[in-house]
């Protein structure tokens, strides 16, 4: 393995593994951790090689939230898929003001890059997008991270959905839970957006999924999204019928499932995952 990646932790659950890993993260600048649940190989291949599926987590979680509670390992085992939780922003950097509010900063990286100078080592869209799958490229082989989708939950899936849009060769499909979808108009996005990227509104619409599903529409996988109807969170922050229309003006292939009674919790997600695991895997042609 290459130096400075540590395994910390395994678990074995539905005959393959959680991991946890530690390495040094020379675009965030400091060390980082990330968690991988790794299918149980097919018997008759030793040389098999899974796909991957991303999940980024929202405001205030690390990599362990997903694998401890969403129960997707389950589908993954069955599906063949390996799961990829990386955490949600950098850590230990002791930037002043970073730690003063769960909804921004450590925890709340949004999965951009920061430009404004305090926040510059807040580079979490590359290290999703370019760092981490090299890493796991370079270190574990029974990957193919050549096949990857990617989801994930309210800041997750703003993640998820702004990074598929703007990199539509490097990954089959997308799915989110309660994502925050139109960022540039909810008070999460725009604390964050003003904060990491300044006042310059262009930059914003670059991390912002209703404004670049306008210019990055040619999809070849519908794009599924739940949301709870009872999530506190649905009316003012997350907008999903914002992205709805934007994806509507485009003939964008969507799906937006209204969950009667389910709020923004793990025991929504932990409902529904399978479904999410059954569509990447069909567009991961599983």
């Amino acid at each position: 393995m290459e130096s400075g990646l540590s395994e910390i932790g395994s678990t074995k659950m539905f005959d393959g593994y959680n991991k946890r890993y530690k390495h040094y993260s020379e675009t965030l600048g400091c060390s980082m951790t990330f968690s991988i649940y790794f299918p149980p190989p097919p018997s008759s291949s030793s040389s098999h090689r899974s796909p991957v599926l991303y999940w980024l987590s929202g405001l205030t979680c690390t990599d362990e939230n997903f694998i401890i509670k969403s129960g997707a390992q389950r589908a993954a085992s069955s599906h063949g898929i390996a799961l990829v939780a990386p955490d949600t922003s950098p850590r230990g950097l002791n930037i002043e003001g970073e730690a003063d509010s769960y909804d921004f900063g450590v925890g709340a990286g949004f999965y951009l890059n920061a430009t404004q100078e305090k926040w510059k080592n807040w580079r979490m869209y590359d290290y999703v997008v370019k760092e981490l799958p090299k890493l796991l490229s370079e270190n574990f082989s029974q990957l193919d991270t050549t096949r990857a989708s990617i989801s994930g939950h309210s800041m997750g899936g703003h993640g998820a959905l702004t990074i598929y849009l703007k990199n539509l060769d490097k990954y089959k499909s997308v799915s989110a839970f309660a994502p925050i979808a139109n960022p540039i108009n909810c008070p999460w996005g725009q604390k964050a957006f003003t904060n990491y990227l300044g006042d310059d509104k262009a930059a914003w619409e670059e991390y912002d999924a209703t404004c670049l599903i306008s210019k990055f529409n040619n999809l070849s996988a519908t794009i599924l999204i739940d949301q709870g109807e009872n999530d506190q969170f649905f009316p003012d922050q997350l907008l999903p019928n914002k992205f709805e229309e934007a994806c509507k003006k485009v003939n964008a292939p969507l799906l937006v499932r209204l969950q009667p009674g389910y709020d923004h919790s793990y025991y929504f997600i932990a409902t529904f995952i399978e479904d999410h695991i059954s569509h990447h895997a069909q567009a991961l042609e599983l």
